[in-house]
């Protein structure tokens, strides 16, 4: 620790510090998100290249990233993110979504059966934050775990195509699910 007098003088190089510390640390959170979205899209990139070639060639390339099929909630409110997301940038002037878990829950609520247990419900969209958080798309805040901030990288791998197939199968279980409904009925 270093000595620090008692002056006004002080007091204003202290915040001329801290200001400068936290835009910088800020422009560092910016540069992370950009390099990660940068990745991304050489993934992306290399996915491409790795489709025109046969079996052998493609296995003889190792991959970048481990291909994983994400569940239906990770799924599911990643898309609802991405949405949140591109309203948020729509209408705020802010640089940062911040959402709680309760509106995280009120997102994915219509989307799942009526009549289900709300501490269930939680933990579920609790396990699927972590998985998020894991994956690197949403950030808890320190000090508040409850509030999440979604991080812009999210952009990079749910694009429009991603989202337009995933609204396509979310269309095709909709009609099945009310199919069943509708032969369970008669």
């Amino acid at each position: 620790m270093f000595k620090v007098s008692p002056t006004r003088m002080e007091l204003l190089r202290l915040k001329r510090r801290l200001a400068l510390a936290r835009r910088g640390h800020r422009l560092l959170k910016d540069k992370e998100e950009q390099l990660l979205t940068n990745f991304y899209r050489l993934v992306e990139e290399s996915r491409g290249s790795r489709e025109g070639l046969d079996e052998n060639e493609a296995s003889a390339i190792p991959r970048l990233v481990a291909r994983r099929q994400l569940s239906y909630p990770v799924s599911l409110l990643l898309a609802l993110l991405r949405k949140k997301l591109a309203e948020f940038d729509a209408g705020v002037g802010d640089t940062r979504l911040i959402l709680s878990r309760d509106d995280v829950v009120e997102l994915i609520r219509i989307f799942l059966p009526e009549g289900s247990n709300e501490v269930k419900l939680i933990d579920q969209v609790d396990t699927t934050l972590n998985k998020i958080a894991e994956l690197g798309f949403i950030r808890r805040l320190r000090g508040q775990n409850q509030m999440i901030e979604v991080r812009r990288i999210i952009k990079a791998f749910v694009d429009a195509q991603w989202l337009s197939d995933f609204d396509q199968r979310l269309a095709e279980y909709r009609a099945k699910n009310t199919q069943l409904q509708e032969e369970s009925d008669v």
